[in-house]
């Protein structure tokens, strides 16, 4: 079962079990599914709904650091139980451990030596953790062995 099919199953089984929180966030990354769709003419693969998916909830993690700032626990609790909805549909996420074992190899791949190459590992390194890893975290930990 694809993601798309995943989401709409899941769609079904929180409007049989009445739960709105989780079907109105299923809904609206279905809406935005659809309409990138819509705008390609085609239906998308597992990997460009991965990074819808990434893109919302990093947009939410954005929004929850914002709301802490201003002291908005409501908003602050609301945007946190909406990342743990979408979490659900990402592949298992890899260790911090994992990710520098990645990012060795991947230094190591492109011959890099200074944070002035940083840009070629990241685009050669971000395909492989797509999805499992946090870029933030990913950033750091080159920055961290290119220095």
């Amino acid at each position: 079962m694809n993601l798309s099919e995943r989401l709409n199953e899941d769609m079904k089984q929180a409007m049989k079990s009445k739960d709105k929180f989780r079907l109105s966030n299923i809904r609206l990354i279905r809406s935005t599914i659809k309409n990138l769709e819509i705008d390609l003419k085609r239906d998308l693969d597992d990997n460009e709904v991965l990074d819808i998916l990434s893109r919302e909830i990093k947009q939410r993690k954005d929004a929850l650091q914002e709301f802490d700032k201003a002291g908005r626990e409501d908003l602050a609790a609301n945007a946190k139980a909406e990342i743990e909805v979408l979490i659900q549909y990402l592949p298992a996420q890899l260790s911090e451990e994992e990710i520098k074992v990645i990012v060795q190899q991947t230094i190591q791949e492109t011959g890099a030596s200074s944070k002035a190459e940083m840009g070629k590992v990241m685009a050669a390194l971000m395909p492989k953790v797509k999805g499992k890893a946090d870029g933030k975290l990913v950033n750091q930990a080159v920055q961290q062995f290119l220095q």
